[in-house]
């Protein structure tokens, strides 16, 4: 090779625009957060929710001593034994109202209020933190904590056979 063509290949090289790993992050971070973003936006819509975000293998762990509480294996699994079962106690479904969200590399953490009517009119309310793990725009783990005493009311009071 020529000195004139490697002295080319040198300055072509150099300007490649080069970008870091801590860029490359950063940019991830903040496409995780817009993507959950937009999906509790639809969710407070009425358009969406953040369970369209769940990968079909999905482990969505509720945290504590909740009726509800243990891991869930799948998509499949966590919408037909907790969030199906809710929703068909619910007159009026939950709007999330977000205090705050942060990322961390891959995982997203949303800090919110939610509320709703039961079947029985009485008002739903709780907070939670879930804690999301992305991969592909997919949440692919998540683990979610809450009030169990608010919870556990809710899924006593109103059994699903008497909130169907």
């Amino acid at each position: 090779m020529s000195m004139s063509k490697s002295l080319a290949t040198v300055i072509a090289m150099a300007m490649i625009p080069v970008v870091s790993a801590g860029e490359s992050r950063a940019a991830d971070q903040a496409e995780n957060k817009k993507v959950v973003q937009r999906a509790f936006d639809a969710w407070a819509n009425g358009t969406g929710s953040p369970y369209d975000l769940l990968a079909e293998d999905v482990t969505w762990t509720i945290t504590g001593n909740s009726l509800a509480s243990k891991s869930y294996p799948s998509r499949e699994a966590f919408i037909g034994d907790v969030i199906r079962p809710f929703n068909a106690r619910m007159s009026v479904g939950l709007k999330p109202t977000i205090r705050n969200m942060y990322a961390d590399g891959d995982t997203v953490i949303v800090f919110f209020d939610a509320s709703g009517t039961a079947k029985d009119g009485k008002p739903y309310t709780n907070t939670y933190a879930w804690f999301l793990d992305l991969h592909g725009g997919k949440i692919v783990k998540a683990s979610a904590f809450f009030d169990s005493i608010a919870f556990n009311d809710l899924w006593t009071r109103l059994p699903p056979a008497a909130a169907q």
